[in-house]
């Protein structure tokens, strides 16, 4: 028996439950070309493999990076182009991972000030909550 005929298939709700994304969503992005050809049944019900969970995955990681979809449609594209486009898919996710670097450095940033204010806060309370007296203040 071929492995194609041995291989987990995954009914469309099935791959729902396990990702997270939505029928409608998974359907969209077959429809956009996000997803590579889904199989289908006998009775045209779509049919998701291993290989199909571990690209939406990926594509999931692509999502969290900000990268819009026209660029994960062009990824998805060059993808199905074959071997010859390695060069463009490294150069489209080195440019994402420049962008995801800079936004980590601007969200550093902003994660200092947020703990500054927070050290401040939590400072000014601890100096104000008693009086010489012992008292304490509201």
């Amino acid at each position: 028996m071929s492995q194609s005929l041995t291989q987990t298939r995954y009914t469309i709700s099935e791959v729902e439950a396990r990702t997270g994304l939505t029928q409608h969503t998974l359907r969209w992005y077959e429809r956009i070309g996000l997803m590579p050809h889904v199989d289908r049944s006998h009775s045209g019900q779509r049919r998701f493999t291993d290989k199909d969970l571990g690209w939406l995955a990926f594509v999931g990681k692509l999502r969290a990076t900000g990268m819009s979809v026209a660029d994960m449609v062009r990824y998805a594209e060059l993808v199905r182009e074959g071997e010859h486009t390695v060069d463009e898919r490294r150069a489209l996710l080195e440019h994402t991972r420049r962008e995801v670097r800079a936004r980590l450095a601007e969200l550093t940033d902003a994660l200092g000030v947020l703990d500054c204010k927070i050290e401040m806060y939590a400072m000014n309370k601890t100096n104000t909550m008693y009086t010489a007296t012992g008292k304490a203040q509201s």
